[in-house]
Formats: structure tokens, C-alpha cells, sequence
């Protein structure tokens, strides 16, 4: 028997969609955040005997590798969410699609448990699954907004969804950490095979954990006949969508401040403990105490930042947040010691979940109200986010490679917040309402 899909801003469908955060923000805070880049480093420095490392006949730095690796995978992302949401749209697919990409990325982290450092190609390959799974799956999860609430609630709902992840995934993490550093009471030979095994762990909870939101989530199933032309089709309704946006100078210039910004918070997220441990050789349980920390001011971060939009509109809680976002890249170039970086770790937990919460509420606020293509609206959305991180990823690695240090690289990312800043400045986020033909 066919369920019947919800009513509009059901407590219930609500809690479920959040939910999925809990889900896959395991994966980027214990995999992709903390605990894989510190294993990379020190597997790779053990098997290549330096930090320098032989790959398809070249000699390069280890973490210059594994952030052109990680930019490689977020353009992937890009190329199959593009040609698949027009699909997802016409035949009412966006859940089958989040179920597929959630069950890639999730195996991906699995995997990760048979690299030991020589084997550098699975070591890079594995992660680079793992975050197209975790972005594909964010198109789909993320364009289901627009569909259970309605746009006075989007703003709270996406904080709540964030704060959800940002919780949810410290218990897993925490967990990791008691048996990172109590091995030996659970069997493992060492410390590194303790991270290994919480790879499988990070895995098999995003597939669990998401099933909750699986269950709830419903939409109107279209027949679709699948064949060559399903596709074109496919790509015809993302065209529309691309066409509405250069019509619409709200979203054409709030999507071009959104892809400035990404290039810096994202590439700062992926690279925070990376910097830590090159810059100021701070140790690895201080750098997983230090997320610990991001992550619980991120909490407050994306309620206040949303009590902050509520009140005084998604214009100046974003550009509240992109000034202290400058701030914080100046400020990453002057670091010298471990207790400046976890002054600046706080503060960025602070916008963090903030900026993020808000900038997927102020995007589906301004889709329109009539269409029934969010996938598509999303996929835009989610693949300008993902070629900023190309971007940002390719331009800090090769500050990095050039330069030798992290530090010059900070640089850069503050010219990308100023640049969103101004923007924002000049742009009134208020839907321009018509109808996509």
C-alpha cells in the first residue's frame, strides 16, 4: 500500500530530515575532519619514510596530495548530481538518489580500513567515494527542505538540522577517541588500527542512522521510462532552472557570494587539522579535543546566528558572519602557538554552523514557491558549493606546494569573504517571484 506523503511542517518529517545530519555529519567530523587526515599523514610518512610521497611517477607532499584528491572528488560530485536531478525532479527520485549515494559513501568509509600507507591509490580512492557520497546525498537531503516546511520555518529548521549533526556526531567521535587512546582494552595492537577500525564504525552508523530519515521522508512518484532520453530530459529541466537564475539577480548574485565563501569555509574545515599539526605541530589528541570544541560552539553558532536572521533578516546575519570570517583568515596567518589556534578554533565553530544554516535556508527561501524542480534548485546550489571547494582546495594546495607553507594560503582565503562580503552588501535577499516555464 502506498503511504501517503505528509502534511507540510510535520514536527515528525522534520525531526526525521534533521535526523539525517546526525547520519552523515559522522562521516565528516570523524573521517573527513579529524581522524582520516592524521591517519593519512602518519601512514603515508611511515611507508614513503617522509612526508614527501611517490605517486604516478611523481615526488610530492603528502597533504598537497590528499587536497588535490579531495578537490577531485567534490568535481565528480558536480558532474553526476548536475545530470541526475533533473531525473530525480521528473520522477519524484530525490530519495532513491540520497539512499544510493549514502550507500557509497558510507562502504567508501568502510574501505578505508584496509589502507595501511603503501598502498597510497586506495588511500586517496577511498576518500574520494566517500565524499561524493556524502555531497550526492546532501543534494537530495537538502532539496527536501523546500517540500516539508514552509519558507517562515526554513531558517530554524536548518539550524536545528545542523545543530542535530553537530551533536550526534561528537558521540561517535567521542567514542573513537576512548578507544584511540584505551587500544589495548579493546584488543587492537596500536593506536593506528584503533582509527582503522572506527572507519567500519563512522560507516556502518551512517547507514544505520539514516534509515530513520528514509523511512519518513515521501514524494509523489512520477512513471518515468527509462531510457536515452530520460536523461536529456533530465538535463532540459536543469537548463530551465540555470535560465531562471541569470533572469533573477537575487539569486544569480546571492550564488556567486555563496560560491566566494564556500571556497573559504570549506577548504578551512577540510584543512583544520592538517594546519594544526604542519604549522604548530600540535599532537593529535589535542587536535581531536580541539574539533570536540569547534563542534559544540558550532551548536550555539547555528541557533543564534538563526535567532540573529530571524530577527534582522539573512542579510545581516551572513554578513555579521563574513566579517568574522576575514578576521579569522588574518588571524590563522599570525598564529604562532596552540592556545592562539584554540582561540581561533572557537570562533570558528561560531560561524561556522551558522553560515552554513543560513545559507541553505536563504537559498530555498528564494527558490519559487510554485515549482516542483527543487532537486534541480539544489543541485546548482550544492554544485557551486562543490566546485568552491575544487577551487579552494587545488588554490591552497598549490600556495601550499609553492610556498611551503599553510599559513600563505590563509591569505588567499580571505580575498574570497571579502569578495562574498561585498556582494552581500549590495544585494536585497528578497524572492523575485514568477513562475520557471
Amino acid at each position: 500500500m502506498k503511504k501517503p506523503v505528509l502534511p507540510v511542517n510535520s514536527p515528525k518529517v522534520i525531526n526525521a530530515w534533521c535526523s539525517y545530519d546526525i547520519a552523515n555529519s559522522a562521516y565528516i567530523l570523524s573521517v573527513n575532519t579529524v581522524l582520516y587526515p592524521i591517519f593519512y599523514q602518519q601512514v603515508t610518512q611511515k611507508a614513503f619514510g617522509s612526508e614527501m610521497v611517490q605517486f604516478m611517477g611523481m615526488n610530492i607532499k603528502n597533504t598537497v596530495l590528499y587536497e588535490y584528491a579531495i578537490a577531485l572528488g567534490y568535481f565528480l560530485v558536480i558532474l553526476m548530481t548536475l545530470s541526475l536531478s533533473g531525473i530525480a525532479d521528473l520522477g519524484g527520485y530525490r530519495k532513491r538518489f540520497m539512499q544510493f549515494f549514502t550507500m557509497l559513501g558510507s562502504f567508501a568509509c568502510m574501505g578505508l580500513f584496509f589502507f595501511k600507507g603503501e598502498n597510497i591509490g586506495l588511500g586517496l580512492l577511498l576518500p574520494m567515494l566517500a565524499v561524493l557520497g556524502f555531497a550526492g546525498s546532501l543534494v537530495y537531503y537538502n532539496s527536501f527542505l523546500p517540500i516539508i516546511a514552509t519558507p517562515d520555518r526554513h531558517d530554524r529548521i536548518s539550524a536545528k538540522g545542523f545543530s542535530f549533526g553537530y551533536a550526534g556526531s561528537m558521540i561517535l567521535l567521542i567514542f573513537n577517541i576512548f578507544s584511540l587512546q584505551n587500544y589495548q582494552l579493546f584488543g587492537f595492537s596500536d593506536s593506528l588500527e584503533a582509527i582503522r577500525f572506527s572507519f567500519i564504525e563512522v560507516g556502518i552508523w551512517w547507514l544505520t542512522v539514516s534509515q530513520i530519515a528514509f523511512y519518513y521522508l515521501r514524494e509523489d512518484r512520477k512513471v518515468v521510462h527509462w531510457d536515452i532520453t530520460v536523461f536529456t530530459r533530465g538535463f532540459h529541466e536543469v537548463i530551465n532552472v540555470f535560465a531562471y537564475i541569470k533572469k533573477h539577480r537575487t539569486m544569480y548574485r546571492f550564488l556567486l557570494s555563496f560560491f566566494f565563501f564556500s571556497m573559504g569555509v570549506q577548504t578551512i574545515i577540510i584543512v583544520a587539522s592538517l594546519f594544526g599539526k604542519a604549522e604548530l605541530g600540535i599532537t593529535d589528541t589535542k587536535l581531536i579535543m580541539t574539533i570536540l570544541i569547534i563542534q559544540l560552539v558550532a551548536i550555539l553558532g547555528a541557533f543564534m546566528f538563526g535567532r540573529v536572521s530571524t530577527r534582522f533578516g539573512n542579510r545581516t546575519s551572513l554578513l555579521w558572519m563574513l566579517a568574522i570570517w576575514v578576521f579569522i583568515c588574518f588571524s590563522a596567518y599570525n598564529v604562532h602557538d596552540e592556545y592562539q589556534f584554540y582561540v581561533l578554533s572557537a570562533l570558528v565553530g561560531l560561524v561556522m554552523g551558522g553560515i552554513q544554516s543560513q545559507a541553505r535556508s536563504t537559498w530555498s527561501k528564494l527558490i519559487p514557491s510554485d515549482t516542483t524542480d527543487t532537486a534541480s534548485y539544489f543541485s546548482f546550489y550544492d554544485s557551486t558549493e562543490k566546485l568552491a571547494i575544487v577551487i579552494g582546495m587545488l588554490g591552497f594546495g598549490i600556495i601550499e606546494q609553492i610556498t611551503g607553507s599553510m599559513r600563505n594560503s590563509t591569505l588567499l582565503l580571505s580575498l574570497f569573504f571579502i569578495i562574498s562580503f561585498l556582494i552581500i552588501a549590495f544585494t536585497k535577499l528578497k524572492k523575485e517571484e514568477s513562475s520557471l516555464a
